[in-house]
């Protein structure tokens, strides 16, 4: 059995829609082959859009496969599932997304699909770029279905002016979308399920206007949705020029913000993976004797059965993105 116990690259998956851009090859200097590419799957277990090990002895191996082999050694044991809980995804927002909503857990029993709550951790964004989250104060159920009768809803949702290092918290259930010049690191539930509910009367690369799902939608919207939409970073431990910050945690993800300004060590307890993901800066992860490099705009997971991993900086300082499991 090949030796899984290492810092692991995925190959990204990219996914071009209509509304992408060039941010990924222009803003962190990526190879794409796709003129517009919306999104970069960088840990996936799905088919669409399935990751591949691109270092180590299990080069080549997809995720599903590794997986398969060492399931909870590799996911941890909050991991409530088999396949990998997650989907972490950059998302370049050239055009404003969709006006859509998710199933939650509670609705996705009920009516089917799969429970999709995210987060976004904008990386950069254009001068005035905002993003479109939830209701405005006072919105109805009764006024929602006249506007979607009248093509209207956009202008029923609350809006948002972001810029880098703002995050923004979507639970299932709550009616979003997210605005032209984003650029974003989001963690999601492993989930494909949108139902779209307004596409600014924009067209397909057909020519034709892409399907609306007012009806599936109408059945998930969370009309009692009060949880706040900008998440509110904290503190959680200062070590000389090292910083932890919690940016959100919520009952499927936690993420986190490392501040760092010298070598940084973190022991491991089998109950969860970690998803790094290099904001700022350079530098090198360690587990074990195995290294990698991680410069920005790069990600790297670290299996739950490392007993800890070590962070070397190449560049003074270094920013990294930490996303694991709760407890």
């Amino acid at each position: 059995m090949r030796n899984f116990i290492y810092p692991l690259y995925f190959k990204p998956a990219y996914q071009s829609y209509l509304w992408g851009g060039q941010k990924l090859a222009d803003y962190f200097h990526r190879e794409v082959e796709k003129a517009k590419v919306a999104e970069s799957w960088e840990v996936s277990d799905r088919e669409e859009g399935m990751s591949v090990v691109a270092n180590g002895p299990c080069s080549g191996m997809t995720f599903e496969e590794l997986i398969a082999e060492h399931g909870t050694e590799l996911l941890g044991t909050n991991s409530r599932t088999d396949r990998f809980p997650l989907l972490i995804k950059i998302l370049d927002a050239h055009e404003t997304l969709s006006v859509q909503v998710h199933p939650n857990d509670q609705t996705a029993a009920e009516f089917g699909g799969e429970a999709k709550t995210e987060m976004w951790y904008v990386l950069q964004a254009s001068p005035g770029a905002k993003v479109y989250c939830g209701f405005k104060e006072g919105v109805t159920s009764d006024q929602y279905a006249q506007a979607v009768q009248e093509g209207s809803t956009a202008d029923m949702l609350a809006e948002y002016e972001v810029g880098g290092e703002d995050s923004v918290f979507v639970p299932g259930g709550r009616v979003h979308a997210i605005g032209a010049g984003c650029l974003m690191l989001e963690v999601q539930q492993n989930s494909n399920t949108t139902y779209r509910i307004d596409d600014w009367g924009r067209v397909g690369a057909d020519g034709q206007a892409r399907e609306l799902h007012t009806e599936k939608a109408a059945e998930v919207i969370d009309f009692d949705d009060d949880t706040p939409v900008m998440c509110k970073p904290h503190i959680v431990s200062h070590e000389g020029d090292n910083e932890v910050w919690q940016v959100h945690r919520c009952p499927y993800f936690v993420m986190e913000r490392l501040m760092l300004g010298w070598a940084f060590d973190a022991n491991m307890n089998g109950h969860t993976f970690y998803v790094l993901f290099c904001v700022v800066g350079e530098a090198t992860i360690t587990v074990g004797d195995e290294s990698l490099h991680l410069a920005e705009g790069m990600s790297c997971f670290i299996p739950a059965a490392s007993k800890k991993y070590h962070v070397a900086l190449i560049s003074e300082k270094v920013e990294l993105l930490r996303i694991s499991l709760p407890e």
